[in-house]
């Protein structure tokens, strides 16, 4: 049985290259549409996050709660911090719309305060520790919204979440301030990218006030890069020497090397940090 993917958007292009009956959701990322509408699961493909006793828990004016089945005793999460979580995503009625299990996944990292998820997703994780198990009420307005999923999520549902912060994931380098993770790295091949190299990758972009802006997914069509070329980030560019074909990287570029106190039209603020989202599709 095949599911539709709403999942953490590193993993959206990756799955959608094995799917059949590819189409893009409403904000354009290529997910596997071979669900039907209402098809119900239960928690029971993901044992780890059965619900127990309630411990604590927290309501917030914006109508989102936080149920704790287990504190944990880690760090608190903060923003632009990668976490690896164990998650589920459910309907009120108990359909399960999202899950790491549903990409084969035991967990799935995530940037928190960059819009990887609904809006919801980080109001939520700023007030959960590395250990906590948790269960999160979303009301639609912090979820999908008016628009919902077509096919998947209702317009105005709310969402809950069971959701376990496993551990913070520490970047693989720093740059003159650029954080690159190389969250899957291909040791089989050995050509890397050098000053004199030709990086095609597909992308995901975005800046806290603007996530997701822009996605070479949509076109079909990777980005060709070349070093020598003017009118890209220097960040970007530092955080992608050594890069490997089918590398999955991600980058969080500091505004002194992205667009610094002159923003970038009305898509990155003056002064605002960038995200990138990468694949490497090949290294000449």
């Amino acid at each position: 049985m095949k599911f539709t993917f709403i999942s953490i958007l590193f993993f959206l292009f990756i799955s959608a290259c094995g799917t059949q009956g590819v189409e893009k959701d409403e904000e354009g990322i290529k997910t596997s549409m071979d669900i039907k509408s209402g098809l119900k699961q239960t928690s029971s493909e993901n044992k780890s996050l059965l619900p127990s006793k309630i411990k604590d828990e927290k309501k917030f004016k914006n109508g989102l709660t936080i149920k704790w089945f287990k504190h944990g005793k880690g760090e608190l999460i903060r923003k632009e911090e990668v976490v690896n979580i164990n998650y589920q995503v459910f309907l009120e009625d108990g359909t399960l719309v999202d899950g790491n299990e549903l990409l084969m996944k035991s967990e799935l990292p995530f940037l928190v305060g960059y819009g990887m998820q609904t809006k919801g997703w980080d109001i939520a994780m700023e007030h959960l520790r590395i250990g906590d198990f948790v269960e999160i009420f979303l009301p639609s307005k912090l979820a999908r919204g008016r628009k919902g999923v077509k096919g998947l999520i209702p317009p105005n549902a709310n969402n809950i979440i069971r959701l376990k912060a496993i551990e913070k994931v520490n970047p693989t380098n720093i740059i003159d301030g650029t954080k690159v993770w190389l969250l899957e790295e291909n040791k089989l091949e050995e050509n890397k990218a050098t000053e004199k190299s030709v990086v095609d990758f597909h992308y995901m972009v975005g800046s806290e006030s603007n996530p997701k802006y822009d996605f070479s997914y949509k076109r079909n069509i990777p980005f060709r890069m070349r070093f020598s070329d003017n009118g890209v980030i220097s960040g970007l560019k530092k955080a992608l020497i050594n890069a490997k074909r089918s590398d999955k990287i991600w980058v969080l570029v500091p505004a002194s090397e992205a667009y610094g106190a002159n923003g970038l039209l009305d898509l990155v603020k003056p002064n605002e940090k960038v995200f990138y989202d990468i694949f490497v599709m090949e290294v000449s």
